[in-house]
Order: C-alpha cells, then structure tokens, then sequence
C-alpha cells in the first residue's frame, strides 16, 4: 500500500512539473495570451433537440431540469478550486449506472459559467457512448490521438465557444495498456499545456470493465463515482469507493436514478441518468 500510495505521489509531482516547466503566457490582466490555442478553431457541435431528449442532457440551458446538475457543478468546482486541482474522472462500480450523462451534464453545466473553459474527454475506450449521447460520429476517434496518430486539434470538437469535447466511436484495441501509458500521460500534458482547460472531465469506463483505471488514476486530482441507486449495492459502492481512495482523491459519490424523491421540501435534486 505504501509503495503504490508514493507511486501515485510521484506521478501526481511529475505531471505538475511537466506543466509548470511552460507556464501559461498572460497578460497583465491575466486573460490568457493568444499564444494559446483559439478554441473557437474546433469545429462545432450542433445539437438537435432530438438527441437532446434521447440523450437526457438536461443541464444545456439551465431551469429546473438542470437543478440536480447545477448543485453538483457548484459542490464539484468549489471544492476541485479551494484544493488548485484541474483533472477530474469519473466512473462508475458497473454498467447502466449513467456516469456518461452525469459527466456529460456537469461539463454542460460548468460551461454555462462563460469564464470557465472546460474539456470533456472520453476515456471509455471499451464501450464509448458519448458520441451516441450527443447525436455525432466523429471522422476519428480519441483513442487514435492518444495513440499518436491524430492531432487533438483534428479531432475535438466544440459545444459554445469554452465547452472541448474528445469523443469515439470505436473501442480501442488495447485499452488497458493505452491508458496506463508513458504516451498517455504525454498527451495529456501536452493537450493542457497548448489549451488551457481550467477544468479536464474523464469519462471512464466502468470499474468492473477491467485494470484500465489503476494506473490511469495517476493522471488526475480527484475522481467521482457514480452508483445507480436500485442496482448497485452498498456493498459494491464502499469496495469501490475504498478502491478509489486508494488511487486518487474521491471528491464524493453521486447517487443517480432515483425514481421516488420527496417534492414537497424545495427542489428535486436527484440526478437521473
């Protein structure tokens, strides 16, 4: 345990280095510097109130449906802020748990704050369903960025002007190995250096899916983990979220697909995936 705790440590002292080592340009009132790459060059996502409705994203324009989302944003970027982290996954014990619609929203929602810039990366490499969510199939895939073979700025796209999405459409062949790579973390650094996300959002396949997540974990700040509230047990959920803590920081457990909630107190602040 102690071993894989200064593990952990030290990949979290090496990717802060790395970043440090180029320090973002800013001007005197602290915009950032047009060095940077223009966001607005991502080509734009433009979403049909078809796959809105079939993609359950509630937190586009905000109001009541966006409320749970809305609540979640608030507790997330006020406690990733007052800790300096960047770099957030999310995941869940199993499948049908709705982790892709809850980092899906969060990032919507986050993005509504119009000074935040916010990347939304599918690290589901085994059965990515982002791009299904949002109605669109992209010429390539992540998983080839993160492969070497295409540059972030030919694949992300770009919901508004400061929401970066990376989806796939395809699995990876290696997932696992992908993701615990020297490349990986790379690449991750790189993107972060050249774009300046002030907040990164992984989607990351299920833990029950395979070892993907072990070493990966490294490469963020802090993690949520997302349990269905009629299919997961509590049992899975303290294995899993003991499992997590020992791999990053977990920022809290959303409970999601509660079907009976109580209307008569406020607002109904249950999250449905």
């Amino acid at each position: 345990m102690e071993k894989l705790e200064a593990a952990l440590a030290k990949a979290r002292e090496m990717r802060r280095s790395a970043l440090s080592a180029t320090p973002p340009v800013r001007d005197r009132a602290g915009a950032r510097d047009r060095s940077v790459n223009d966001w607005l060059t991502l080509p734009e996502i433009s979403l049909t109130p078809e796959a809105i409705t079939r993609g359950r994203i509630s937190a586009l324009a905000g109001g009541r449906d966006a409320t749970p989302y809305d609540l979640l944003r608030s507790r997330t970027y006020r406690l990733m802020k007052e800790k300096g982290w960047s770099r957030l996954a999310i995941t869940s014990p199993g499948t049908a748990c709705g982790k892709t619609t809850i980092a899906l929203n969060l990032a919507l929602s986050l993005a509504r704050q119009r000074d935040l810039r916010v990347m939304l990366l599918d690290f589901d490499l085994r059965r990515p369903s982002l791009h299904r969510m949002l109605g669109h199939v992209p010429e390539n895939s992540f998983h080839e960025v993160l492969e070497g073979r295409v540059a972030f700025a030919e694949q992300a796209m770009r919901i508004g002007s400061n929401l970066a999405i990376a989806l796939n459409t395809s699995k990876s062949l290696d997932p696992s190995e992908l993701m615990q790579s020297a490349a990986t973390r790379r690449t991750l650094d790189e993107i972060e250096r050249n774009w300046q996300p002030d907040l990164m959002i992984f989607d990351l396949a299920p833990m029950d899916a395979g070892d993907d997540y072990v070493n990966f974990l490294g490469n963020v700040d802090c993690a949520l983990l997302v349990a269905a509230a009629e299919s997961t047990t509590l049992a899975n959920i303290d294995i899993c979220e003991k499992e997590l803590a020992q791999l990053t920081d977990v920022l809290g457990i959303v409970l999601n697909k509660c079907r009976y909630s109580d209307d008569s107190v406020g607002y109904n602040y249950e999250a449905y995936g």
